[in-house]
């Protein structure tokens, strides 16, 4: 568990047995340990797939580990269009997640309209636990920068959500931005 009580996500996901299912649903994020990558995508249009990088190592290594041992990681994005710089340089750097294991979808959000959806990012193990993020209006972590949940309800509400932008979505090979 880490400093703070709060499980990490690595911790969560070793958790997990079946499945982890991730819904993103804001157009631009301002976490600071993206900015670097994102302005420098921003001024060339490059995006830097060396999975050595930066946080990909930690990140893809958590990944596999979990698909490996049968979790499947599945990511759903609804966005906007048309989509904004966030999300084009997300687009490019999906390959990376891809590669590592995890299926991901796009939804443009005209195509959601219909759908009941929870008012944060989240990530739902297991059917069992939500793990909200939760950002501030500059799309920076906010404090505390996670909720969970373990209420049938919101289980719920997040996994027949989820399901619904999952198959309405587009498979990453298939969209374009």
């Amino acid at each position: 568990m880490s400093q703070s009580g709060v499980p990490s996500f690595a911790e969560l996901l070793a958790g997990t047995r079946r499945s982890a299912v991730h819904l993103e649903m804001r157009d631009a994020y301002g976490v600071g340990d993206e900015a670097e990558e994102f302005e420098q995508f921003k001024r060339t249009g490059h995006v830097d797939l060396d999975p050595t990088a930066r946080w990909w190592p930690e990140w893809l290594g958590t990944v596999r580990e979990a698909v490996g041992r049968g979790v499947v990681m599945r990511r759903a994005r609804i966005v906007s269009e048309p989509v904004t710089d966030y999300i084009r340089w997300e687009h490019a750097a999906t390959p990376l997640n891809v590669e590592a294991g995890e299926l991901v979808r796009w939804l443009p959000r005209r195509k959601a309209v219909d759908i009941a959806l929870p008012g944060a990012d989240f990530w739902l193990f297991d059917d069992r636990l939500v793990q909200f993020n939760i950002f501030t209006g500059d799309g920076d972590w906010a404090d505390p920068p996670k909720e969970f949940s373990e209420d049938p309800a919101v289980v719920k509400l997040c996994s027949d959500g989820f399901e619904a932008v999952w198959e309405r979505a587009v498979d990453h090979e298939k969209y374009t931005v």
